[in-house]
């Protein structure tokens, strides 16, 4: 893509309403605009970046062999009464009602939605294991949001609920959605914390948390030197008696062993082998999509900008020319521009007419892996300088070695 073309609006000055670095970097570099407290846009360079995200997501849960819906935003109250919920989360809730006088509410979570799913079309244990997954907006009147998009009014999450007629095949699709998202965090290239966790009003019987460490974090983490363990603050004397290091965290996924508490509440039941009707078994599993973006962001970047890692960033490499008046110049690095493309790259070609400080106060801020810079010493040697944005490391390339160079390094094409 053109630098010119791709609505990039880049920031010199450092935004005033930035409460935290991913937010303050997120804001410079033109992924989000601020609509107000707890409410963003997506920007064109930040969508890229979270359906790149989505993608890896859903390449392991359908890899596990989960099923992609989507639910509706909006949801009947009714269906919150009958398991309570509805008062449990009423402070965060944004009710209404429409001009028939329903009473509505935008979704919080889905687990009341999914059950009634499951209600009307499971019948019989045959048609289990069954997991069942959305990537979708929730909305929450959050009492103070902050921080950007680690706690605002809306959000993207992706939840999957998994239904099984006994508690052994509840363990196994917990099991599979564990490894599922040991995988996503890896692939999108954070180091997590994980520990078991309280299921609070989610209900159920047994959880794991999925934290990433970060300064701005909102949960607490308790880490023991001596037996290299991590303590949720409630249980930390139970399990340690050592002096442990406060640490802060950001969660970004929790996975739930629910049981019966929601089926057994809205009526949802199958019949078992032996024709016994039986609630279904039910648990529950949950990424915020959106906040992976400024976790990872807490996670890589320098006093210059992001440094994204190589599964999600929004392009492969930013191609930087300099000297833009320079038509040799300009036709060497269209030329390499089209190789690289041809060969499945994707890449940011910055050809504005722009002083060389601008471009690369861009390329270092936006984060791409790989910078390849292209001037006036190109006229003497013929090879592109290429910059690793995570180490900074220099190499000079031929054409070809630059192809070869950037096939090695993602190894997929």
């Amino acid at each position: 893509m053109l630098f010119s073309q791709g609505f990039i609006p880049t920031l010199r000055e450092d935004p005033k309403s930035a409460e935290c670095m991913s937010h303050k970097l997120m804001l410079k570099s033109g992924l989000l605009f601020m609509v107000s407290s707890g409410i963003y846009v997506y920007l064109p360079l930040g969508l890229k970046i979270l359906r790149r995200i989505e993608a890896i997501i859903r390449r392991r849960m359908d890899e596990e062999g989960a099923r992609e819906l989507f639910m509706s935003a909006l949801q009947p109250i009714e269906i919150w009464k009958q398991t309570g919920r509805d008062k449990d989360l009423e402070e965060v809730m944004i009710k209404f009602k429409d001009r028939r006088g329903r009473e509505l509410c935008l979704g919080p979570t889905h687990e009341e939605e999914i059950t009634e799913i499951a209600k009307r079309y499971i019948f019989s244990y045959k048609q289990m294991p069954l997991i069942l997954y959305q990537i979708q907006t929730k909305f929450r009147d959050e009492t103070r949001p902050r921080f950007g998009l680690i706690r605002s009014c809306e959000f993207i999450m992706k939840d999957a609920y998994s239904f099984d007629a006994d508690d052994v095949g509840l363990d196994a699709s917990y099991n599979r959605m564990f490894r599922a998202y040991r995988n996503i965090f890896k692939d999108v290239g954070l180091q997590i914390i994980i520990t078991e966790a309280d299921p609070s009003s989610m209900g159920g019987s047994f959880s794991h948390e999925f934290m990433v460490p970060a300064e701005v974090g909102e949960d607490l983490l308790y880490f023991c030197n001596k037996c290299n363990r991590y303590f949720p603050k409630g249980n930390k004397c139970e399990v340690c008696e050592n002096d442990l290091i406060e640490k802060r965290t950001i969660e970004v996924g929790h996975i739930f062993k629910l049981g019966t508490k929601y089926s057994s509440a809205q009526k949802a039941y199958f019949l078992n082998k032996k024709g016994e009707k039986k609630p279904i078994i039910m648990g529950c599993y949950g990424i915020g999509v959106s906040r992976l973006l400024p976790a990872i962001i807490e996670q890589n970047y320098d006093d210059k900008g992001i440094i994204w890692p190589k599964g999600v960033s929004g392009f492969d490499a930013t191609l930087v020319l300099l000297e833009r008046e320079d038509k040799f110049l300009y036709n060497e690095a269209k030329k390499m521009y089209d190789i690289l493309i041809k060969g499945g790259f994707d890449i940011l070609f910055d050809e504005r007419e722009e002083p060389a400080g601008v471009k690369f106060h861009d390329a270092y801020l936006i984060g791409n892996p790989f910078i390849i810079i292209i001037g006036r010493k190109y006229k003497e040697h013929k090879k592109f300088e290429v910059e690793v944005r995570r180490n900074g490391e220099k190499h000079l390339f031929t054409s070809q070695e630059l192809l070869n160079f950037l096939n090695k390094e993602y190894d997929i094409r």
